[in-house]
């Protein structure tokens, strides 16, 4: 979750040369390539399912980690604690109490991995005495969406209005679902076009391996990943999959042209947030009140389109419903096998070769309503090929793949225990 830092000293932004200079500055060609791992969980009271508020528990879990060298983290002085901090690490909220840790930025996935450790131990010693509790799933399996709480975070207020207006679903994915991601560097355009378009054809499995969220309001949905069927009715023109991610043409300026014709959600003015009815392509063109675009629009902006494979700093593959921590350090295992070494992403190619645009759309949402079941050898090929990558790179990031199960989908499981209602939490608290 973006901070939302403090704007800088308005740098301006005119032509599109310039938003492609970002992706430009933030090529790594030089030392390791490091990975970041993010970790969304959800917050119930102890053997119920209604939802905290944030001044009813959310805030005490925030500030329980401050004893523990957290820094708390305002929009403003005199405003809640929307975040905690220590060093590069970031313990926030999504808008519906969500809790996160953005971790370290690590050299291994081991390393991200016993960081995200530390935090679910640490987390439970803060949540204990609260009477809360901590549950990895990917989408809230009884709660209703109008006895949803919000977070006092303005960019949430905002978009509760700008991005609710787009999609039938923009709510449900901003106060229901939770997720697991990764972030992942890249060396230059060519190698950033080749990892992103292997990340895209390789989502839909990513969405089969784990799928955890089958339930809404207490009954099945017909989806295995539920979480991500949410993604479909939230905004077309920010979300899913770029054709240029398919058919080879894939370019810092291909997502730069993307990214232009997707409307604001907000700009932030004299320390306001403001909803202008614009695209970024007319605040580059027009300015806003007479001033022209800044940097830190563009900034911003990119932490609000939410492709299948985002890039902003980093690389982030975000077709993950939450899982378990074992799941989740899994992931990075994974993907930092399959695309920071060259031999698996030459695997990789083979295992899943080019389909069409239409034809990997309909392979995602088979993927979301069946999981597994909708492929063949494939998933278990795809964890073998990333055991051989990371083998070659050389560290002890394999055996965090025994995690994953190849033969079915975790929200099997969540369905096996639908009938035992709330008590069906007990058995993906953390």
């Amino acid at each position: 979750m973006s901070l939302d830092a403090k704007q800088s000293e308005g740098r301006t932004v005119t032509t599109v040369e310039d938003l492609v200079g970002y992706f430009r500055a933030a090529e790594k060609r030089g030392g390791a390539r490091l990975i970041g791992l993010e970790h969304e969980k959800i917050i119930y009271p102890k053997g119920g399912a209604a939802p905290p508020a944030y001044a009813q528990g959310i805030e005490q879990v925030l500030l329980g980690f401050a004893k523990l060298g957290w820094k708390e983290h305002r929009e403003a002085p005199g405003l809640p604690v929307i975040a905690m901090t220590k060093g590069s690490a970031t313990l926030s909220l999504e808008p519906g109490g969500q809790f996160e840790l953005s971790g370290t930025a690590a050299k291994t996935a081991k390393a991200a991995q016993e960081e995200n450790v530390r935090h679910v131990a640490e987390l439970k010693a803060v949540l204990e005495p609260l009477g809360l509790r901590a549950v990895t799933l990917g989408y809230r399996p009884f709660e209703r969406l109008a006895d949803m709480p919000w977070m006092p975070k303005t960019r949430y207020r905002v978009m509760r209005e700008t991005l609710g207006a787009r999609g039938k679903l923009a709510h449900h994915m901003m106060l229901m679902t939770a997720t697991g991601q990764v972030s992942l560097d890249w060396g230059d355009e060519g190698e950033c076009a080749a990892m992103i378009s292997l990340a895209a054809r390789c989502s839909p499995l990513l969405v089969a391996l784990y799928a955890n969220s089958p339930l809404a309001e207490g009954k099945p949905t017909g989806f295995l990943s539920f979480r991500s069927h949410v993604w479909t009715d939230v905004d077309p023109a920010r979300c899913g999959y770029l054709p240029a991610m398919f058919d080879g043409s894939f370019s810092y300026r291909a997502y730069v042209e993307w990214a232009l014709d997707a409307p604001l959600l907000f700009l932030r003015r004299r320390g306001e947030y403001l909803g202008p009815r614009m695209t970024f392509r007319q605040l580059l063109a027009d300015g806003f009140e007479g001033e022209p675009a800044l940097y830190d629009d563009w900034v911003d902006h990119l932490s609000t389109l939410f492709p299948e494979v985002r890039i902003k700093r980093v690389m982030e593959i975000r077709s993950a419903d939450c899982c378990s921590p074992a799941m989740t350090g899994a992931l990075a295992a994974l993907m930092r096998g399959l695309l920071y070494d060259a031999a698996a992403r030459d695997e990789l190619g083979r295992l899943l070769p080019p389909r069409s645009f239409a034809e990997h759309r309909a392979l995602h949402e088979r993927a979301q309503r069946e999981g597994l079941k909708a492929f063949g050898g494939e998933a278990r090929e795809l964890v073998e090929i990333a055991r051989r990558g990371l083998k070659r790179l050389g560290d002890d990031d394999p055996a965090l793949l025994d995690a994953i199960d190849v033969t079915r989908s975790p929200a099997e499981a969540v369905l096996a225990a639908a009938g035992e209602g709330v008590a069906l939490l007990d058995r993906f608290e953390i």
